[in-house]
């Protein structure tokens, strides 16, 4: 089997899931990649690890070749890409391809009623609802807006990203993350990192340690990242006088943020519906940390069973994430409990070995005629589940 994913860009979240498939098919897998990468995630560090993988290929380096490959290959798993031309030639071919997207209407579906829209999504989507065309869901919110156009019917899957897994021995994890303040007492440490972009609303992480501080509750916050907000992150730290509890550590490479996870009991995660997957979530979980999370979020739904392996607090609801950062920093028993069940989802089923072997099944089963999807998990049946309200989960009493 031929198997080729098409990309804007390859980064490290990735490259794990693309390494599995290239030790199973060898020469036969192959990734082209579109675009350059934006500047501001080259400063993160994710694109140092590209010019040594074997099996990438660089769209604007080959033309050619690669539109060659997009045609012949098996399977071609497209995603990531605003510009249809790379897959239209196939599509038209009725050979397979498999999609893979994040949401069409993050900013609200009463987008789907616009006439020049609709004759958009019908030229990219809907047209080829009884064709070998399958969506990969990069988020839980996905199917939903597939659905407003009649994309896809019955061929939607649960999908997402898979940065790499860590295996570690719990109860020495665990110890890296027992701190002590100045005076000796024990310290919860909290965490968030990301961009300092109004979408993810780093604020609540600092309004959030306001909070404790008032409540006595012996923290300390690191925020890992920057951007437009910054300064007036800063700005807010100074004026709840928070020097002591609150850390700017500024833009970190990858494994310096997992590093940060590591030793954190508590990881804030607080963007609203535009985030369309978020795979801090995957590594915070990785990590055994203890994750308070926005419901609105793309892989929140398909990643956190509330009070099981994180906490879910309704998007835009800041006291009831407050409320539920105050009861993990009390409760350390509750803290475990949820970090290591977060390890134990990622380990299970949510990483780059077990999505590639799963995606290379699905593929086998549709050149084979009989592609069976998985029960639970990656690559399920897709739930239909509408923004804002569809997911639900039952709040502490």
């Amino acid at each position: 089997m031929k198997l080729t994913i098409v990309s804007n860009y390859i980064n490290h979240h990735q490259i794990p899931m693309s390494n599995e498939l290239y030790q199973k098919l060898g020469s036969d897998f192959a990734f082209i990649q579109t675009s350059e990468m934006e500047e501001d995630r080259v400063k993160m560090g994710w694109g140092s690890e590209v010019k040594t993988i074997p099996y990438l290929k660089l769209y604007d380096e080959d033309r050619k070749n690669c539109a060659k490959l997009i045609m012949d290959s098996d399977v071609v798993v497209f995603g990531g890409v605003e510009d249809e031309s790379y897959i239209k030639p196939r599509l038209n071919a009725g050979k397979i391809v498999i999609r893979a997207s994040e949401r069409l209407y993050r900013e609200g579906q009463w987008k789907s009623v616009s006439p020049r829209g609709r004759k958009k999504k019908y030229e990219d989507h809907t047209q080829y609802a009884d064709s070998p065309v399958y969506l990969l869901c990069h988020g839980a919110y996905v199917a939903s807006d597939f659905e407003l156009v009649h994309a896809y019917p019955d061929k939607k899957y649960i999908w997402g990203y898979f940065p790499a897994v860590n295996t570690y021995n719990l109860d020495n994890l665990f110890f890296r993350k027992l701190h002590a303040d100045d005076s000796g007492r024990s310290e919860v440490r909290l965490l968030w990192a990301g961009r300092f972009l109004k979408l993810k609303h780093p604020e609540y992480a600092v309004k959030a340690a306001k909070y404790l501080k008032a409540q006595a509750i012996s923290f300390h916050l690191d925020m890992v990242g920057g951007g437009e907000l910054e300064e007036e992150l800063q700005t807010l730290v100074k004026r709840y006088h928070l020097e002591d509890e609150v850390t700017f550590h500024g833009f970190q490479p990858p494994q310096s943020v997992r590093r940060f996870m590591e030793e954190a009991d508590i990881f804030l995660f607080t963007s609203n519906y535009l985030e369309g997957w978020g795979a801090v979530l995957n590594e915070s979980m990785n990590s055994a940390c203890a994750v308070v999370a926005g419901n609105g979020i793309g892989a929140v739904p398909f990643l956190i069973k509330h009070e099981q392996n994180g906490l879910v607090y309704r998007t835009g609801h800041f006291k009831e994430f407050r409320e539920q950062v105050v009861r993990l920093c009390r409760d350390a028993g509750l803290r475990r409990r949820l970090g290591t069940n977060a390890y134990e989802t990622m380990i299970g089923e949510w990483n780059p070995k077990e999505a590639a072997a799963r995606l290379y099944r699905f593929c086998e089963g549709l050149l084979d005629g009989k592609a069976e999807p998985e029960k639970e998990g990656p690559l399920s049946p897709a739930p239909i589940i509408a923004p804002r309200a569809g997911y639900q989960y039952t709040r502490r009493q």
